[in-house]
């Protein structure tokens, strides 16, 4: 209960006092990508059950053979990539959070298809509320592989308190002005240690199929 009520109020005053950087992010995407200004697309939250994420964009829309999953190197743009970089493209998930749909802290959300190579103990991060940042955000980002990120997740579930979100929050703040564990141009092969790839190019191929 003080969780999702100092979720919901930082929240709402981080979304009032930040309005300017919101509104130089959006401005931004439109100028250099025109829009949509926000990406949307359906995450794995508490218990499992699907929500509707939203971020700023910062990548061009993929052309024809490229898959909208494995192509985020060679489609981020130059906004996108700072904005990445920066963190900023997240900020549109304080909505979600107020909405109640995530938390300031808690493992990222994920796609639908790491349900299908996740193991019954991996699985046990949907627990709690996906969050804007997590313990494995504050340890390596994406110089983490799949597993690694998953394992601090399950940790972050079995050993969550408030002081101790509070603490990563402030250690959020210091990786995010230092920059560090962000690789914009990562191949998605070199962290995937959970065969993720291979479930979503068989998705896609079936996909291709129907048509």
């Amino acid at each position: 209960m003080i969780k999702r009520v100092f979720d919901f109020s930082a929240s709402i005053v981080m979304v009032i006092s930040l309005s300017p950087v919101l509104l130089g992010c959006a401005a931004a995407v439109a100028f250099s990508m025109g829009r949509p200004v926000f990406f949307r697309q359906k995450r794995i939250g508490l218990n499992e059950m699907e929500f509707e994420i939203i971020k700023f964009r910062t990548m061009r829309p993929p052309k024809d053979g490229e898959s909208m999953l494995l192509t985020d190197a060679q489609r981020v743009t130059r906004v996108g990539e700072f904005l990445r970089r920066t963190s900023l493209d997240e900020l549109p998930e304080l909505w979600n959070v107020v909405k109640g749909e995530m938390s300031l802290v808690g493992p990222r959300p994920l796609l639908d298809a790491h349900l299908k190579v996740f193991t019954p103990e991996q699985r046990r991060r949907h627990l709690v509320r996906p969050g804007l940042t997590g313990l494995a955000q504050i340890s390596g980002r994406q110089n983490l592989t799949f597993g690694q990120r998953t394992a601090l997740d399950v940790l972050y579930v079995d050993t969550q308190s408030f002081w101790g979100d509070i603490k990563i929050l402030f250690k959020t703040v210091g990786v995010v002005f230092g920059g560090g564990g962000v690789e914009t141009g990562q191949v998605f092969s070199d962290v995937d240690d959970v065969g993720l790839k291979k479930i979503i190019e068989d998705e896609a191929k079936a996909g291709s199929e129907e048509k």
